[in-house]
């Protein structure tokens, strides 16, 4: 009110001012309500964000933005995938899936002296237990007519030569001098010959002219480039300086240091083509060819690649396939940081030592370093096989000096699939499940690092996956039998007991609790200690899914072994309820409980935690394996439940699983307060054996 007694006098621009107020804030609630009336109220939370749409991916696709996008995996034949392959294969498969395209899976078949027929099955076999199917499957063999035709146009357009270097003489034409030092880096005296006198010895190599190493077809690239040619001078213009800087960078770039183009084999039979070749094209000449033969987008791979990108995009361009300086004809090559777990050894020509074994001191028993690998001995890129920590390290030799005795180093594991292993048939024969490994490469990100992990983040990885994912058993890994003295022989209650207490949708099953169960010797200690919360003399200690706790009232020894074989206890409601609960199987023909088993635990196989830092060249690494890397419980019992189990596999039910690839590896559970397993391929008839996949804690302890 104002001084009279009336109502305040309001201006004019503040009554518009409220009133615009007013308004918007009913407009608001307007809009509010008829979103309300219009969609129906969320159900959850936000479908998560698509990985393959964020970060470094999402720049690959906007330098990109193709309507059709078509990726490809062009694993090599010649050895079993590993961990890090499950990032090239779901990066690949996953991108062209994010953005409605289509993957192919590419077998690089282009040595025929190093690839088997059970390395193309096992490679097929685990894209599709990853999930995915693949559009085509092609090989590069496919095109090794278009391959040869375009291998002499190169020559037609001189910008390809055949050689007739040795090893030595190429290496000291890149600058290597044989005491380690680099000198000047010269083109050879056949770089200059005309193009039908190397026509002629081209075809010459296909026809059978040449043994290996005697002739290579080396492509014409900046091997011949004089470092005067890209010297800056001051009156150099500034289009003229950026030149001669591209010039200097290719030059100085060993992936375009004349690389080898074809070469005759000394194994020249072809599982595809038979005897039709007796050349083959390296992978720098037949890569990024069959990229562009077969449409691909966008060429997805490795950052150890990156310093052939340019001779990737320098052969295209050279003929055709590309447009200088362009992407938009062609493939685009881009390189993501590969996929690291430490402690693991992932080098093919390792593990091969590790299944066959190895001999040193024998100079008969070491690889051949003569000419026929003359082509191979050209690539002086230092390219790391996938899975070695050192890219720069020389490939070793099992040849050791002559004045070393001989020794034969025996295998070290079962085979290629050991679960020892971090090849993907090993994971997978573990009991990994496809999907967490496919979680494990997405959460580590796909960036230009490199990803580096531990194998107990990996551990921990899966361990999460599978805590609600799978069912809970009993088992027990080293049985001790008790014989509840105050029940009759013929008790027998059947007790409800659920495959996951957090899970009522994986169901629940019956076990039977009789006179006679078994629990594991890890809970039971023949003198009582304070700080044992488990069964001992005269205490007493809960049972997982039992009405009662047991006390224990006398236990007997084995003579021999010193080892308790049975516990006598008494079992009620009378008995004091103890400060553990421990899990048991109990014993019941009519329920054919317990289901004896052997349970196999895999430890590090390797006592060092950096086991690539190993003497591998002179078999050292054996002195360092861990003795207790395998233990076996053959023994072990599992309850009945398990039949179940076993019987609805795959657990959980997803990606290749899910589509029909059952096999032993998954039927996967968790056993109460022991560890999560699966059952092992040499599981057969009434024989069961089961792996442990992980412990259900970091430290696989108690």
């Amino acid at each position: 009110m104002d001084a009279t007694g009336g109502e305040p006098k309001v201006s004019k621009r503040a009554a518009e001012k409220e009133a615009k107020k007013a308004a918007a804030k009913a407009a608001k609630e307007k809009a509010k309500a008829e979103q309300a009336t219009s969609k129906p109220a969320s159900s959850g939370p936000a479908p998560p964000e698509d990985p393959f749409k964020k970060g470094w991916l999402k720049g690959v696709y906007d330098e990109k933005p193709v309507k059709e996008v078509h990726t490809r995996f062009p694993p090599e034949p010649n050895g079993y995938l590993h961990i890090g392959h499950a990032k090239a294969i779901t990066v690949n498969f996953g991108f062209a899936k994010s953005h409605g395209g289509i993957c192919n899976l590419r077998f690089d078949d282009t040595n025929p002296s190093k690839e088997e027929e059970r390395y193309f099955t096992a490679i097929k076999d685990m894209v599709q237990w990853l999930g995915f199917e693949p559009a085509k499957i092609t090989y590069s063999s496919d095109e090794f007519d278009k391959l040869y035709e375009l291998a002499e146009e190169l020559i037609k357009r001189e910008k390809a030569y055949v050689c007739y270097c040795s090893p030595d003489e190429v290496k000291k034409g890149r600058g290597k001098l044989p005491n380690g030092e680099h000198g000047l880096r010269t083109a050879c005296k056949h770089w200059s010959r005309d193009v039908e006198d190397n026509l002629t010895d081209f075809r010459k190599m296909r026809d059978g002219g040449y043994k290996p190493g005697e002739a290579v077809l080396r492509m014409k690239q900046y091997l011949a480039t004089k470092p005067e040619e890209y010297e800056v001078d001051e009156e150099d213009s500034l289009e003229v300086k950026k030149q001669k800087e591209k010039l200097k960078a290719m030059a100085n770039n060993p992936a375009l240091w004349d690389c080898a183009a074809y070469r005759v084999t000394k194994n020249s039979h072809h599982h595809r083509t038979g005897d039709k070749w007796r050349i083959y094209p390296t992978y720098e000449f037949t890569h990024c060819i069959v990229d562009a033969l077969e449409q691909i987008s966008h060429s997805l791979c490795t950052v150890e690649f990156e310093t052939l990108r340019p001779a990737y995009n320098w052969l295209l361009e050279a003929l055709d396939m590309k447009q200088g300086a362009s992407d938009e004809q062609g493939p685009m090559q881009r390189e993501y940081g590969r996929l690291n777990v430490e402690g693991t050894i992932l080098s093919k020509r390792r593990i091969a030592m590790l299944v066959e074994g190895t001999t040193v001191g024998d100079a008969s028993a070491a690889p051949s370093t003569g000419v026929e690998e003359v082509a191979d001995d050209m690539d002086e890129l230092t390219l790391a096989e996938e899975g070695e920590e050192d890219p720069s390290a020389p490939l070793e030799s099992t040849k050791s000096s002559t004045d070393k005795a001989t020794r034969r180093i025996p295998p070290a594991v079962l085979d290629w699939d050991d679960p020892r292993l971090f090849t993907l048939v090993a994971l997978r024969r573990r009991g990994v499940p496809p999907g967490a490994l496919k979680k494990f490469v997405l959460d580590l990100g796909v960036t230009k690092a490199n990803a580096n992990t531990a194998t107990h983040t990996l551990d921990a990885n899966i361990r999460t996956y599978l805590e609600r994912t799978v069912p809970r058993l009993m088992l027990v890994l080293d049985p001790i039998k008790v014989v509840l003295t105050n029940l009759p022989d013929d008790y027998v209650e059947e007790r409800e007991v659920p495959f996951d207490p957090k899970d009522k949708a994986k169901g629940t099953h019956k076990v039977p609790f009789t006179k006679t169960i078994y629990i594991d010797r890890d809970d039971f200690r023949e003198e009582d200690d304070p700080d044992f919360f488990r069964l001992s003399p005269g205490q007493s200690v809960g049972l997982l899914n039992a009405e009662h706790p047991v006390k224990c009232l006398s236990f007997s020894k084995d003579n021999s072994t010193g080892k308790v074989t049975e516990i006598l206890a008494k079992y009620g409601a009378d008995v004091p309820a103890g400060k553990a609960r421990i899990h048991w199987v109990g014993e019941s023909t009519a329920h054919n409980s317990p289901i004896k088993l052997e349970a196999r635990i895999f430890n590090p196989l390797f006592k060092s935690s950096k086991p690539n830092e190993l003497d591998w060249k002179n078999a050292g690494y054996y002195d360092n394996l861990n003795p207790d890397s395998l233990v076996k419980y053959e023994n072990a019992m599992v309850e009945c439940g398990f039949e179940y189990v076993r019987d609805h596999a795959p657990w959980p039910r997803e990606e290749g699983e899910a589509k029909g690839m059952v096999e032993n590896s998954s039927v996967r559970f968790q056993g109460l307060r022991t560890a999560f397993f699966a059952l092992d391929k040499e599981a057969k008839g009434g024989k069961v054996v089961l792996n442990r996949i992980v412990s259900l804690r970091a430290d696989g302890g108690k």
